[in-house]
C-alpha cells in the first residue's frame, strides 16, 4: 500500500433519498469527493446481508459469501427498466439522517419483488444471471436456499428447523430447491444485482486511482448459512447449539468485556480440511475489494472462548488459535497478503510476531495515544511506523469532538494540548487530530468522515457491547463544504500524500 490517505465510510452511510445509502449515484458522487480531494483509499465496513434480530450490525450477517441486498440502489432498478419512476416516491418518507433498518427493509422488498417479476418477464437478461450463479456456486447455491429456507420457517434459526433440514439430510433438501425454487430464483436475482452494481462503483474507483479496503469479521453469526453448511469447522453440540461463544476479555470498552456469542471454530477441523472454507471466504473478498482488514485479527495468534451460556465475557480462558500455519498455507494460495490486522485492544507478543512474520500492517488509533503511558505509547505519532494504518478513531469510538467533549480526562485532554504545542477548544480538535494522522509516517492515513465535519456524539456509528440502536448515522446531502474540499486537498498535498 502506496502513501496516501483516505476516508472511512460506510455505504450505509451516504446519502440517497430511500433511507440507507446504497449503491446509486451518491455514491459515484462520493468517489469523485475522494478523487477531488486526492484521496487513495476508501474504506467500508463489511458489505455482507444484516439482520434486525441482531441489531443490523454488518458484523453479525447470515452469511461470509453474500452481498446486503439493501444496498441495492433503486435509482439503477429505474433506469434499467426494472421499476418505475413511481415507485422511488415511496421511499421520500424514510428518515435521511439515521437508518431505520425494518421500516427500510419493506420498502426495498416491495421493489424486489417488482423487480424480480420484471426480470422474469424480460427473459433476455437471463443468461447473465444463469452466468452469475454458476460463477458462484460454491457459495451462493447453499446461500440461496438458506435464505428460502429461513423465510419458509417464518425467520426461526436453522437449529430449530426440522430436524432433516437442521441437519442437511440430501434428500429433503432437494426437495426443497423444487418447492421452493421460485423463492431460491429471488435470492440468487438479488445477489445478482447487488454484485453487479457493487462492480459498477468499483470499476469507477479503480480508474480514479481510489483503493477500496474492505472488513472481514474474523467470526460469523451463528444463525448463518456459513455454519449451518459447515458445521464441523466450529464447535458445537449434536442439536447445532454452540459449546462455546466468541467474546474478549475486559478493556477500553468494557469493564466486563465483550460478549459476542458468535461460535467459535474448530481450528482442528480447519486445518484437517486445508482450511478450504476459509480460503474460499478471503478469495471473495479480495474479488470485490482492493485490501481486507481482518477484524480481531489477534484471534489468530489465541482467542478469548467463553462458555455457552456465561452472561459476561469475563468468565473466559485465551486458547491457542491456527497462527502461522494458517497463513503458510494462505501464502501458498495468494503470491500476496493484501491483508490489514485489526490489532487493538489485548496484544501479546505472539501477535506482533504473526504480523511481523507476513508483513501484515497493523493500526494506530490516535484517541488512545494521549494516557499516561506517552511518550511510548505505541499509538503516538512519533513512534508510528511505515507499514501501519493511523486512524484519528474507528467506527467502534465516539468521533475526536465527542471523545474531547464527553469521555478524555482532564490528564489526557492536557497531555494532548502539550503534544499539539497549544490549547484548542471542541470546534477546533477534529481538524488537529486530522492534521496528526496525515503528517505520520504511517503509510496510510484513514479518516472518518465524521471527523472531517467536526461531529460530536451525534455521529458516533457504534457503542461496543450495546446492542441495539448502532450503526444508523448517515452523511447529509451537501454536507461536505468546499471549503473543507479545499482543506482536505490541502494537507493531503501537504503530507506527501496526494
Amino acid at each position: 500500500m502506496k502513501r496516501g490517505s483516505g476516508i472511512l465510510l460506510h455505504i450505509s452511510s451516504l446519502p440517497s433519498d430511500f433511507g440507507i445509502g446504497d449503491l446509486g449515484p451518491e455514491a459515484f458522487h462520493f468517489a469523485d469527493f475522494l478523487a477531488e480531494t486526492g484521496q487513495s483509499y476508501w474504506q467500508i465496513l463489511p458489505l455482507n446481508p444484516t439482520d434486525p434480530h441482531a441489531g443490523s450490525s454488518p458484523y453479525r450477517s447470515s452469511s461470509a459469501f453474500a452481498g446486503n441486498p439493501l444496498f441495492i440502489s433503486p435509482e439503477i432498478l429505474c433506469r434499467e427498466g426494472l421499476i418505475d419512476e413511481a415507485d422511488l416516491a415511496a421511499g421520500s418518507s424514510l428518515p435521511r439522517h439515521r437508518v431505520d433498518y425494518p421500516a427500510v427493509a419493506v420498502y426495498k422488498n416491495d421493489l424486489f419483488h417488482k423487480a424480480f417479476a420484471r426480470f422474469l418477464e424480460q427473459g433476455e437478461a437471463g443468461e447473465d444471471y444463469r452466468q452469475f450463479r454458476a460463477e458462484n456456486a460454491f457459495w451462493l447455491e447453499d446461500f440461496i436456499l438458506f435464505a428460502a429456507l429461513r423465510h419458509y420457517f417464518q425467520g426461526n434459526p436453522w437449529w430449530q428447523w426440522p430436524i432433516p433440514f437442521r441437519d442437511r439430510h440430501p434428500q429433503e433438501l432437494e426437495k426443497a430447491r423444487r418447492d421452493l425454487s421460485e423463492s431460491i430464483a429471488r435470492e440468487g436475482f438479488l445477489q445478482y444485482l447487488f454484485f453487479r452494481q457493487w462492480g459498477q462503483l468499483r470499476n469507477y474507483c479503480r480508474d480514479r486511482g481510489i483503493h477500496i479496503i474492505g472488513d472481514m469479521p474474523i467470526y460469523v453469526a451463528q444463525d448463518s448459512c456459513d455454519i449451518w453448511s459447515n458445521p464441523e469447522l466450529f464447535k458445537l453440540d449434536e442439536k447445532g447449539h454452540p459449546l462455546f461463544v466468541a467474546g474478549v476479555p475486559p478493556d477500553y470498552f468494557s469493564a466486563t468485556g465483550q460478549l459476542w456469542g458468535d461460535p467459535v471454530y474448530d481450528w482442528r477441523a480447519c486445518r484437517e480440511s486445508g482450511y478450504q472454507w476459509w480460503f474460499a471466504r478471503i478469495e471473495q473478498n479480495l474479488k470485490i475489494v482492493d485490501t481486507v482488514r481482518i477484524d480481531h485479527f489477534r484471534g489468530f495468534a489465541a482467542y478469548w472462548e467463553i462458555p455457552a451460556g456465561e452472561k459476561t465475557a469475563v468468565n473466559g480462558r485465551w486458547v491457542p488459535g491456527p497462527g502461522g500455519d494458517f497463513f503458510d498455507n494462505l501464502r501458498k494460495r495468494f503470491r500476496k497478503l493484501p491483508l490489514v490486522a485489526e490489532d487493538l485492544g489485548t496484544i501479546t507478543p505472539d501477535v506482533h510476531e504473526l504480523m511481523e512474520r507476513f508483513e501484515l500492517p497493523g493500526m494506530k488509533v490516535l484517541l488512545f495515544a494521549f494516557d499516561e503511558s506517552l511518550p511510548r505509547n505505541p499509538y503516538i505519532p512519533h513512534n508510528h511506523v511505515k507499514n501501519c494504518l493511523v486512524y484519528t478513531g474507528t467506527h467502534d469510538n465516539n468521533t475526536v469532538r465527542g471523545w474531547f467533549e464527553e469521555e478524555v480526562s482532564a490528564e489526557d485532554r492536557d497531555r494532548l494540548f502539550d503534544y499539539l504545542g497549544r490549547r484548542v477548544g471542541a470546534e477546533e480538535v477534529s481538524w488537529e487530530m486530522l492534521r496528526l494522522a496525515l503528517m505520520s509516517v504511517a503509510d496510510v492515513a484513514i479518516l472518518p468522515v465524521q471527523d472531517l465535519l467536526g461531529l460530536g456524539a451525534e455521529g458516533r456509528m457504534n457503542r461496543p457491547s450495546v446492542p441495539f440502536g448502532n450503526w444508523q448515522w448517515r452523511l447529509e446531502k451537501n454536507r461536505i463544504t468546499a471549503e473543507c474540499i479545499s482543506r482536505l486537498r490541502h494537507l493531503t498535498e501537504l503530507f506527501g500524500r496526494l
